[in-house]
């Protein structure tokens, strides 16, 4: 598989195929096999599920729509791998003092898979409840993202909530969510 070994590639689909079996409510009427052979299509798409398995982001499918595949990271919180980072690079270079080693849209870049928007999120926490004690930046609106401020959610008292912050803002239990289409 390009961009990974033969070793991990298989670590990688035992380890999904483990997640899939144990969260099939996550999506009921797939098949492993179907997922399976869709990976093996698209070995190129088997890099970013690994950098979203070793960030900690557990991804997992959340839906299918028109043969695609909708990966997103169901770790509990934020993904430990991901977090203390401010929202982007504008924001980091603006930073004076105490800069954080990154940002979530070009770790995101990196990694090639995007952070989530908020509708994706609120999805997300239909599927599982997720971030209670972290919180995790989203996609934000250049409207928003202009005024140097940047949205990120959580979930407490059984509701989900996006707030803003400024975008060179950092927190050590904020990180991203990402979501990956194959």
């Amino acid at each position: 598989m390009p961009g990974l070994s033969t070793e991990t590639s298989e670590w990688l689909f035992e380890t999904l195929q483990k997640r899939f079996e144990d969260h099939s409510y996550r999506h009921q009427d797939l098949t492993w096999e179907a997922v399976e052979e869709r990976m093996r299509e698209l070995p190129e798409k088997l890099l970013p599920l690994y950098q979203m398995e070793v960030t900690e982001g557990e991804p997992d499918i959340v839906g299918y729509c028109e043969e695609t595949y909708m990966w997103m990271d169901c770790a509990l919180e934020s993904p430990k791998g991901r977090r203390g980072c401010c929202y982007d690079s504008a924001a980091l270079q603006s930073r004076k003092k105490y800069s954080p080693e990154c940002n979530a849209v070009d770790l995101a870049n990196e990694m090639g898979v995007a952070i989530l928007t908020e509708d994706q999120y609120r999805f997300l926490q239909t599927k599982e409840t997720v971030d209670t004690k972290s919180s995790s930046w989203l996609q934000t609106p250049q409207a928003i993202r202009s005024k140097g401020g940047a949205i990120f959610g959580d979930c407490h008292y059984d509701h989900v909530f996006v707030y803003h912050n400024s975008a060179a803002s950092y927190y050590k239990n904020r990180g991203f969510r990402s979501v990956l289409y194959m």
